[in-house]
């Protein structure tokens, strides 16, 4: 009798589906770039030790850093081209972003070009790295997204030196453009370094215009506006003719920024509190006296860490659009020009209005400086404007009269709703505000502050602090 053999049973199971080695909407964007460049396909790159959805503290995966030879003779220098992989969904399968189907996690990618010196050598500076690091962190937590024709004041070289370019401006990268993925588009925004009269123009006019006065300034990265950390010259030198077109713009336009975050905060005042009570507590402090303590500061920090001695404060234009319109919720969107100024309250202001009798609102001295061109640039061209508490819920918004949506009128200037305050500016009162503040325009060092300003019948008081009040 011959042996039997025991033979188990034979099942089928479905192949097993193991996930890509690259998640497909990296995928996507790594194709993009190497489109551009197809001889660099494995790029020097910095990667978050421990991703952000494993719980580390930096949330973009990767920083691809690209060789980019430039165009001499169409006036683009050669560069070093940064490109950030992390805000827009890289997996699609919800371990960092939702999907909403509109776009591919906050939609965008943020990207850097740097001018590359005769004696620069062969490895790119990390510290572009870094600025995009900080960058996505403030988009992460605040979910306001950064666009072209936003601006970033930074206050601090980006690389940390001596350099006079300190702020950032923002376009579409000229080369990437949007891409599309599998979870949504992706919007390549380019960071472009700028001066302080640059984000001043920014900020009073458009950013947009700037960007486009830009890249036909010599000198200033050419076309695709590649950053150069050694211009010294702002855009009005290289460009004599750019300054009467920033100001016919303006006379003509306005700004189209139509608030800021701001350390903003306001309250009601009892009748009969005077000036010396209000201000009773502060340091009186010069502002020449106040930057020497932050250059000493600073320069101690300098030594120990290659990253901006404090976190980047970002203006952009807030969204002007109702609720229903909106993609997503956002403080940092770019405005399209409305047929019909709307005021849209801001998170929190949708309480029962209250009519005040008489309000302070006390700015730092950047807003102060705002202040300006809001009147400039926003009231007398018939637009609100607010400023966003960056700490709490508190908002001021200047109205004009004949804007929608405003709760405040002839008679009763000062209205709240919960923490949002409305102030009723007449053509009168701005003019009356734009003469008292001409003791900003010529320089702000020898400016004591705090300093209140009595407007509107003494009804409105705005008091300057230094930055840290």
């Amino acid at each position: 009798m011959e042996p039997q053999i025991f033979r188990p049973p034979m099942y089928r199971t479905p192949p097993l589906r193991l996930p890509p080695v690259i998640p497909l909407g990296l995928q996507a964007l790594y194709g993009a770039c190497r489109a551009i460049y197809p001889d660099q396909p494995n790029p020097l790159q910095v990667a978050a030790l421990v991703k952000y959805w494993l719980g580390g503290p930096d949330p973009l995966d990767y920083i691809s850093m690209y060789s980019n030879p430039g165009n001499p003779e169409a006036g683009i220098p050669p560069h070093w081209h940064y490109v950030s992989f992390g805000l827009s969904d890289l997996h699609g399968d919800g371990r960092v972003h939702g999907r909403d189907g509109l776009s591919s996690g906050f939609g965008f990618e943020l990207t850097f070009r740097l001018a590359r010196g005769p004696g620069d050598g062969p490895v790119p500076p990390t510290w572009p790295a870094a600025i995009l690091q900080a960058l996505a962190k403030y988009v992460f937590q605040t979910e306001n997204t950064l666009c072209a024709g936003d601006h970033v004041s930074w206050h601090c070289p980006l690389d940390n030196s001596e350099s006079r370019v300190q702020h950032m401006l923002m376009c579409e990268d000229p080369q990437l453009g949007t891409v599309a993925t599998p979870f949504g588009p992706v919007a390549f925004v380019q960071i472009v370094g700028a001066l302080q009269e640059e984000l001043h123009a920014a900020q009073g006019w458009n950013g947009p215009g700037v960007v486009d006065l830009l890249r036909g300034a010599p000198g200033a990265g050419g076309s695709w506006l590649v950053t150069d950390m050694r211009r010294r010259e702002s855009l009005f030198q290289l460009s004599p003719g750019a300054r009467a077109q920033v100001d016919a713009g303006i006379a003509q336009d306005g700004s189209n920024l139509s608030g800021v975050s701001a350390r903003c905060t306001w309250r009601e005042l009892a009748r009969g509190q005077d000036e010396e009570e209000l201000e009773r507590g502060f340091a009186q402090i010069s502002v020449r006296e106040e930057e020497q303590i932050k250059a000493a500061l600073a320069e101690g920090l300098r030594g120990s860490s290659s990253k901006p001695p404090f976190a980047p404060r970002v203006r952009s234009p807030l969204d002007d659009r109702p609720e229903e319109e909106q993609e997503r919720p956002s403080t940092a969107l770019a405005v399209q020009e409305e047929e019909e100024e709307v005021v849209e309250p801001p998170a929190g202001g949708g309480a029962e209005t209250r009519h005040l009798e008489r309000v302070q609102v006390t700015l730092d001295l950047e807003a102060g400086t705002l202040l300006v061109l809001a009147l400039r640039g926003r009231l007398l061209h018939g637009r609100h404007f607010t400023f966003k508490g960056v700490v709490g819920d508190a908002a001021v918004t200047l109205v004009p009269p004949g804007v929608a949506g405003a709760f405040v009128e002839e008679g009763r200037p000062l209205g709240t709703r919960g923490p949002w305050l409305q102030v009723l500016l007449q053509e009168g009162d701005v003019a009356r505000m734009l003469a008292d503040l001409q003791v900003l325009a010529g320089g702000c060092e020898a400016l004591s502050l705090p300093k209140t300003f009595h407007w509107c019948g003494s009804r409105l008081l705005v008091t300057l602090m230094h930055e840290d009040y």
